[in-house]
């Protein structure tokens, strides 16, 4: 029977968020990453967070910050925008990989106290051969993942916002595509929901007036998501995202931020054979087959409360789950941008290390940014990363042609 090349397809989307070759001096049982489903939904969409080293839960609000955290946006300065951004995926091994993100956010009623926001992001894996049983190139398909999201928030009080996102998920990888009868299974599904918050004030240092900023994001609450007609359930990749920034002035028109972020998946870690090796030196098999099911019947609200106690090699384990972002933001006058910044992932879950760099540029009406990626770890897929934003400022457009 003719069949699709699956382990291309599933191969090239884990490869999407995860440096998959890991330092030579780690060893083959040792390497073990959360592994999650529509890992696409990780990938960072905008420039600016980018570079930055992957961070955005405390910034100053923007029109990206649906997927940072969406609560900012009760503070966005504007009164509506809309971005957005392009990010050529993995140009280093394939050319046609790409993830396309649209975000906006409108505030609502005179108090200058709430908006609502939504996005849409679409992540093509490109052009993927469908092979007989012999190998042999019969035909192609064109696999992505995408997802359409509405969000609300509030502020609370003077100083502090909380956010709300409900979202709805598609996979489509061609799963179990028969070409020998032109049939496809149907794509995968999911809904989920983002639970955010943004705190923010204005301590004077001195004689300056500067700003403290602290954000939180769980982001991806929700269904599993079921490939293979459901016979192949996934969790979603749920995350949990801590950041603080502060903002100070260099001189008259010059800012200068500095943002720490941590944020670590919600997701059970899949059992290993490798763990359950009894004292004399045997596998047990029969206590790895249970461990598993277990793990595939595990409900998804479940998972983020055992993914914080459910590694083998207990609390220092936990703590190896744990990513970490450090980064900068030079503003003149809100109108010219440098930044740069560090993403670290432990070299047992996933190993990606990068520095990210980027600048900005703003006008009255429209923003450009773009940020570049260098990935420290050695043969990294993520090296070279470009991406680009560009967003409208839906008052400098109502000013530009005289409406108030």
């Amino acid at each position: 029977m003719k069949i699709l090349s699956k382990i291309a397809i599933m191969a090239a989307l884990a490869v999407a968020t995860t440096a998959v070759a890991a330092a030579d001096d780690i060893k083959t049982e040792d390497f073990n990453p959360i592994t999650t489903g529509v890992t696409s939904l990780s990938i960072t969409p905008d420039a600016r967070g980018a570079s930055m080293g992957d961070l955005g839960a405390a910034t100053d609000p923007d029109v990206n910050s649906q997927f940072w955290n969406p609560s900012k946006y009760a503070f966005a300065y504007s009164n509506a925008g809309i971005g957005l951004s392009y990010t050529p995926w993995l140009r280093k091994i394939v050319n046609d990989i790409f993830l396309a993100n649209v975000s906006g956010y409108m505030k609502l009623g005179s108090g200058d106290n709430q908006a609502i926001s939504a996005s849409m992001r679409y992540f093509s894996l490109g052009e993927v051969s469908m092979t007989d049983g012999g190998g042999a190139a019969l035909s192609s398909i064109n696999p992505f993942e995408m997802s359409v999201d509405l969000g609300y928030s509030r502020k609370l009080s003077e100083k502090f916002s909380m956010g709300v996102a409900l979202r709805y998920i598609y996979s489509d990888l061609g799963y179990g595509s028969d070409a020998n009868n032109n049939e496809q299974t149907k794509g995968a599904s999911a809904f989920a929901a983002d639970i955010s918050g943004y705190f923010t004030t204005y301590p004077v240092i001195g004689r300056n007036e500067c700003q403290w900023s602290l954000g939180f994001n769980i982001s991806n609450i929700g269904s599993k998501v079921g490939y293979n007609s459901g016979n192949d359930p996934a969790f979603l990749p749920t995350n949990l995202r801590l950041g603080t920034a502060f903002t100070f002035p260099l001189a008259d028109y010059h800012n200068l931020t500095l943002s720490v972020e941590a944020n670590k998946l919600l997701v059970p870690a899949k059992p290993r054979q490798a763990d359950y090796l009894t004292p004399e030196g045997a596998y047990d098999y029969e206590a790895y087959s249970d461990a598993l099911q277990a793990w595939k019947d595990k409900s998804s609200i479940a998972g983020i409360f055992d993914s914080f106690h459910d590694a083998p090699g207990g609390f220092s384990e936990e703590l190896k789950e744990i990513n970490y972002s450090i980064g900068a933001e030079y503003s003149y006058n809100q109108q010219f941008f440098l930044r740069g910044g560090y993403f670290h992932e432990n070299k047992t879950k996933g190993n990606r290390q990068y520095f990210g760099f980027g600048a900005g540029f703003s006008m009255n009406v429209i923003r450009l940014d773009a940020s570049y990626m260098i990935a420290t770890a050695q043969q990294s897929p993520l090296d070279q990363t470009l991406r680009f934003t560009v967003t409208f400022d839906m008052d400098g457009i109502k000013n530009l042609f005289g409406r108030k």
